[in-house]
């Protein structure tokens, strides 16, 4: 019986998106549905290796193109895995494990202005037989399931159709109604050129019963007068079934590498760098990798997370979830690789502690991050724009890879006090730099590149001529650590623990005023201290600060500023420690307090002036004031004392 289902609203929203020319291109629905149709039969064929009454007499797969010129209807057919009525209620008519509603939001953010065949890398690409189809039907048999078939049918109005169905074996009909302006798509030559173009490489035949007209001919190979034409029907195999990674890169051409990468990944946009090598010695394997352009949907869709590599054991796909072929900080990766040495009915426990694996790991890693160290150095321009949009993943590696630490640490970049906005420096580039007074590589850790510059504690740093590393990535407080030194050089923060620039030459100059201002200011201090003894360790003079009058510092093995807050933000229960208030003793208000210190050491100003250079410190560290109204109040009244005496 058949039971009529309306569309989820963001379903529906998508199929008028999509019927109303979403795609630029509307032949790329081939490319969706046979991508499809090659992913279900993947699917059989690895679980046949365990269960081999899945393929029930019907061994040889295939992908099936069949043409009803006469009813305008384009079939696409397969043998793969099939769906349950439930996995057809699931995977079409919701948005649960469609990705519809992450499409759509991205849709929304980016004013309706998302590349349309990006549609593919969200699972919806399903959909895209509504640009040329006013009726779809699918009809599905689950593989091992002996219940009846079931039949799926809809007009794109926001409603469909499920009953039950015949289908003799496992496997997915799609069949298209097509329109009259889109019979193009039934004809013979367009639909070898669309599989040439973009289904070549799959590896399943995609046949097609092909109908040719013969004459009888005479020895002189002209058509013989009144003879019957000859009509015969041959299946034909469309696509050359070659698998890309497997032959020669001589062979292979950029649109074909291009394209196989579209296919894996359904992205829009061509890859960002191809990597194609094969490995013999150790371990056998083949592998064609890609950095995409940028971070894909993957990252914000949990059921596409997990997918990166696949893996192929003898080019029978085992799975695209692989996590031992990769380390995590380059899951951001794409791509296939072809294992000799691993039995067929490999299991997830073998995947774990297999040699094998463990050596493509470590030799797709190492080529990897080969091929960034030298773009880096031939092309830097291009690498900046990989670092734009992985180095946040990339810095992980730091914390969780020993062995290529070295290497990973030579691809950092980071924004400085001397780059323009948005450009990046390396820590060797850094180095070379450094003048020969400067022992360390300094670097402040803040939000971003603005609080950064704004920080009080680059003040000595810039009148001394040295640079300091912006940190503005929320891993960089855990990686800073990780790196401790390099090439011999200590990382500093500048904003923990003391400073001391000097030459002993200058220490030679400024120990007498510096002498003389600890003695002037020693009952200030002393007062100062008592004064905030809840709120800061210590009260002490600066010799960081050159312009303003004072700055948050921590103690040199304890937390930073921009860590506590990072675990703030994750809900972690992080006690607030109390830090160090330097107080800059070249600045005008120390006197103004000094002096009031020895007229009235217990002067309600005094408390008054020591909460404002707390609180100011606070904001200058980007770090809540405790009570923003008495800030408030503290500023409204002393703007008002000022402006009393200018009035006078």
């Amino acid at each position: 019986m058949s039971k009529k289902h309306q569309f989820k609203t963001e379903v529906q929203r998508l199929l008028d998106l999509v019927i109303h020319s979403l795609y630029s291109n509307k032949e790329i629905f081939l490319r969706e549905l046979l991508s499809n149709a090659s992913d279900a039969i993947d699917r059989a064929r690895f679980e046949s290796l365990k269960d081999q009454s899945i393929l029930e007499n019907d061994p040889d797969w295939k992908i099936k193109i069949t043409v009803d010129a006469t009813a305008k209807l384009l079939t696409i057919s397969d043998n793969g895995i099939g769906m349950s009525s439930e996995e057809v209620e699931k995977n079409i008519g919701t948005v649960a494990n469609s990705g519809t509603k992450r499409f759509l939001e991205q849709l929304q953010e980016n004013k309706e202005n998302l590349p349309p065949e990006l549609i593919g890398q969200f699972g919806v690409g399903f959909y895209s037989a509504f640009m040329i189809a006013d009726k779809v039907t699918v009809i599905t048999r689950r593989a091992g399931d002996a219940k009846s078939a079931v039949r799926w049918e809809s007009a794109g109005d926001g409603f469909y159709t499920i009953e039950p169905a015949e289908r003799e074996k496992r496997g997915t009909d799609v069949i298209l109604h097509l329109t009259e302006d889109h019979a193009e798509f039934l004809e013979e030559w367009k639909i070898r050129k669309i599989i040439k173009k973009y289904s070549d490489f799959v590896e399943h035949p995609i046949c097609m019963d092909i109908t040719r007209e013969e004459v009888e001919r005479g020895e002189d190979g002209k058509p013989v007068e009144g003879a019957e034409k000859k009509v015969t029907v041959t299946e034909e195999t469309l696509n050359s079934r070659k698998a890309i990674w497997l032959r020669p890169k001589t062979e292979i051409s950029k649109e074909n590498y291009d394209e196989f990468y579209k296919h894996i990944s359904h992205d829009f946009q061509e890859p960002f760098e191809t990597i194609h090598w094969n490995v013999e010695g150790q371990a056998e394997f083949k592998a064609l990798v890609y950095i995409p352009q940028r971070a894909g949907m993957e990252f914000f869709m949990p059921e596409q997370k997990e997918k990166g590599l696949q893996l192929y054991v003898h080019r029978i796909f085992i799975t695209d979830h692989c996590e031992e072929l990769l380390p995590n900080y380059l899951r951001f990766l794409r791509g296939v690789v072809d294992s000799s040495d691993l039995p067929l009915n490999v299991s997830r426990e073998i995947l774990q502690e297999a040699r094998a694996i463990k050596i493509i790991h470590k030799n797709i890693t190492k080529k990897v991050l080969e091929t960034l160290a030298e773009m880096k150095e031939k092309q830097p321009e291009r690498y900046a724009t990989f670092w734009t949009n992985f180095g946040k993943i990339l810095k992980e590696g730091l914390h969780s890879d020993f062995e290529n630490r070295t290497r990973l640490q030579d691809l950092l970049l980071f924004e400085t006090s001397t780059t323009e906005a948005g450009k990046r420096a390396s820590l060797d580039e850094y180095v070379k730099r450094m003048p020969e007074t400067q022992k360390d590589i300094y670097y402040v850790t803040a939000e971003d590149r603005r609080a950064a510059e704004n920080s009080p504690q680059l003040e000595i740093f810039r009148s001394k001529g040295y640079e300091v590393l912006f940190m503005t990535d929320p891993i960089d407080e855990w990686i800073v650590n990780d790196i401790g030194t390099f090439q011999e050089k200590k990382l500093v923060c500048i904003s923990k623990g003391d400073v001391d620039l000097d030459s002993e030459e200058e220490k030679k100059s400024k120990e007498e005023s510096r002498k003389k201002a600890a003695e002037e200011n020693k009952d200030l201090m002393s007062r100062l201290s008592e004064i905030l003894k809840e709120k800061v360790k210590e009260v002490r003079f600066s010799k960081r600060l050159t312009e303003s009058a004072c700055c948050l510092v921590s103690d040199e093995w304890s937390m930073g500023v921009q860590m506590e807050k990072i675990l703030k933000a994750m809900q972690q229960d992080v006690p607030s420690s109390k830090r160090i208030l330097e107080l800059n003793p070249e600045h005008a208000l120390i006197g103004v307090m000094r002096k009031l210190h020895e007229k009235d050491s217990k002067h309600p100003k005094l408390e008054e002036y020591a909460s404002l250079l707390y609180d100011q410190a606070l904001l200058m560290a980007q770090l809540p004031i405790e009570d923003p109204l008495a800030f408030a109040r503290r500023v409204s009244s002393l703007m008002a004392e000022e402006g009393g005496k200018i009035t006078e």
